[in-house]
């Protein structure tokens, strides 16, 4: 452990280990906040046919040319056309005649546009309320009179075939996070099931025998364990599907029998605390003997502020990774966003893994000295750029203490330090890592 990592080569180590998962076919519903494997070609034009998006009558526009509320149009109503293909669907509109039409249904053979019910009189001197109700009529035959007040335009109030998209055009590319929109455009495609990389399964597991369950009574010296629940929260935000294994005592037979147990259902373990030099730091002795390991876990210091202590390995028969994280919470968090969720989302198969750096001004009264040789993560705030401005700004949250679980609360950002930046000062250019 002599040797110092730097945090990108920390990360890079981590995702050259990390595949994506293998391809599965799920149902629709099933699929959800999972990536799209495959391309997905649009296999019939939507709509499929020419339809209205009113509810009013099928005419040509020849018909109503210069209608006005004095001077109406007079048309021949021949029948009802009705979503889904209702009755008198295979009506046609000769001249002076219209068909009552409701939204959806398609457009009648010889008809041009859609006159609105509401620029009507209703049809045989009903009124634009009750004017659309289904009418007793025999097929074919006569449904009355219909006086149109307003003209109309070719194709107007008409969704035509393919307006949404065309059949042999790209609906979603692969690589496509599928959600509840994605979703309805597949199952609008006909799409019953598509290929997708699964979530991931992500164990989370603390250490410590300080630690006792939410909700129990707290006796001298112990405290409530939270980082299982933030980096379970965090893994269920990242797209992955976590398991939340709570505190496990210091003892290394236990967390080796724990992990040992956890592989059969985990793409990724995690665990925090119990990764640095002291005497009860338990999880390199418990570690280094899990049982059929190929590989091992490796513990490093990293040149950065907080989170310095860390371990990455292989363990297991299939080989899962394996993220040791630090133990305080804000260290342990602030480990989660730079390793465990680019691993979450190389395993997801999603693009990009990192998040992208956004420019921002520090307000504030600045965060002072930055240890030097380290890059540094404080929580910040961050406020968008005003219409016209190139950056945003952000300021502190708190202080630079990984203990600070309140502050982590408030920040919606990371403040980037650089390695070789030792002052900050307000008004400096700092880059920010938005959070969800």
């Amino acid at each position: 452990m002599s040797e110092t990592w730097s945090v990108d080569d920390h990360l890079q180590d981590i995702l050259r280990s990390v595949r994506p998962l293998e391809p599965i076919e799920l149902q629709l519903l099933d699929a959800q906040g999972c990536v799209l494997v495959d391309e997905i070609t649009v296999p019939t034009s939507l709509p499929p046919f020419d339809n209205s998006s009113m509810d009013g009558y099928a005419v040509r526009v020849a018909d109503v040319e210069g209608s006005t509320e004095a001077y109406p149009a007079a048309l021949t109503v021949l029948g009802d056309v009705a979503a889904g293909g209702g009755r008198d669907a295979e009506l046609t509109v000769g001249p002076g005649q219209a068909a009552r039409i409701m939204t959806g249904a398609p457009l009648p053979p010889g008809a041009e546009a859609v006159v609105p019910v509401e620029w009507t009189d209703g049809g045989a001197g009903g009124g634009p309320a009750e004017s659309m109700a289904p009418r007793a009529a025999d097929p074919g035959a006569a449904a009355g009179q219909v006086l149109v007040h307003r003209p109309v335009t070719a194709g107007q109030y008409v969704r035509e075939r393919g307006s949404d998209v065309r059949s042999g055009s790209v609906a979603l590319p692969g690589g496509t996070l599928l959600g509840p929109p994605q979703i309805g455009l597949l199952a609008a495609l006909g799409y019953a099931s598509v290929r997708v990389r699964p979530r991931p399964r992500v164990v989370v597991i603390s250490t410590g025998s300080e630690l006792v369950q939410p909700g129990g009574a707290l006796e001298h010296g112990q405290i409530h364990d939270s980082n299982s629940f933030v980096l379970t929260a965090a893994a269920r935000a990242a797209g992955a599907i976590a398991y939340r294994v709570g505190a496990v005592a210091d003892d290394p037979d236990t967390l080796r029998a724990t992990v040992e147990d956890q592989l059969i259902r985990a793409d990724i373990v995690v665990t925090s605390g119990g990764v640095s030099v002291g005497a009860y730091d338990v999880v390199k002795e418990a570690l280094s003997g899990v049982d059929g390991a190929d590989g091992s876990v490796d513990f490093r210091r990293l040149a950065m502020q907080p989170g310095k202590p860390q371990g990455f390995g292989l363990v297991g028969s299939e080989r899962t990774p394996l993220l040791a994280l630090p133990g305080n919470p804000v260290s342990s968090y602030v480990s989660f966003e730079l390793f465990v969720r680019p691993a979450i989302r190389a395993l997801m198969g999603r693009e990009p893994v990192h998040r992208t750096p956004v420019p921002a001004l520090l307000t504030g009264e600045g965060v002072g000295s930055s240890p030097a040789g380290k890059r540094q993560f404080l929580r910040g705030a961050y406020e968008p750029p005003e219409p016209g401005e190139k950056h945003g700004s952000v300021r502190s949250v708190g202080g630079a203490g990984s203990h600070l679980v309140a502050a982590l609360a408030q920040a919606d950002a990371l403040i980037v330090v650089p390695e070789e930046t030792e002052e900050l000062a307000a008004g400096d250019e700092v880059e920010v890592l938005l959070l969800d």
